[in-house]
């Protein structure tokens, strides 16, 4: 098992859940640390805290879990400077080692602004980096990123397209999923949180896990 876990709440608020998600570890491909759409405008001490609990929890192939700091690029509309910005306070205040860049576009048209992206991903210290397209993107997005999210939505959704996920570096993200959602990507994250909030749930398969 391989899980890529966006979650989105806050460690004062949801203390249990965070040891929960850091015992887990060995089950983990990576988190996505997310304080505020973003790391915030200063360092808040409660992520700065569970993402040096992961780092130093068993889990990646280096001893520790991928911490992946959140940035919105809004379909590449978003400033190069500004993802790059969110990029480095990560770094700088969460000591993350990897990226995970949301709202990706999926057409050619933009691959040398996201190549732009993850040569300035690397360079501020992301040994790992995640593209969130949500949906299949251009092949070529494939070799700009460690790990391509091609699809993001509903079980409903899910279902109904039942997508198999090509050999290789994809990830399915799926929320308002029922305990026994089988998918089928390499890495991938079944919650059972629905609406405008989903993320703010852990996985299934972590309910009895502690």
């Amino acid at each position: 098992m391989s899980l890529l876990v966006p979650y989105y709440e806050h460690p004062d608020h949801r203390p249990a859940e965070w040891d929960t998600l850091i015992a887990a570890a060995p089950l983990l491909y990576g988190v996505v640390l997310n304080p505020a759409n973003g790391p915030g405008d200063a360092p808040d001490p409660a992520f700065a805290s569970v993402a040096a609990r992961l780092r130093a929890a068993g889990g990646a192939p280096s001893g520790g879990v991928r911490v992946l700091g959140y940035a919105d690029t809004d379909y590449g509309r978003r400033p190069h400077a500004q993802v790059v910005r969110d990029l480095l306070r990560h770094r700088d205040w969460y000591g993350t080692d990897g990226a995970f860049l949301d709202q990706a576009a999926t057409g050619p048209g933009l691959l040398a602004h996201y190549g732009r992206l993850a040569v300035a991903a690397r360079a501020a210290g992301a040994t790992t980096l995640v593209l969130n397209h949500g949906a299949p993107p251009h092949p070529s997005y494939t070799e700009l990123a460690d790990l391509l999210v091609t699809f993001e939505g509903p079980w409903d959704t899910y279902r109904a397209l039942a997508e198999d996920a090509p050999a290789g570096h994809h990830c399915h993200l799926v929320y308002a999923a029922p305990p026994d959602a089988r998918l089928t990507a390499p890495v991938r994250c079944a919650v059972p949180g629905d609406g405008a909030h989903p993320w703010g749930t852990l996985p299934h398969v972590l309910e009895h896990h502690g």
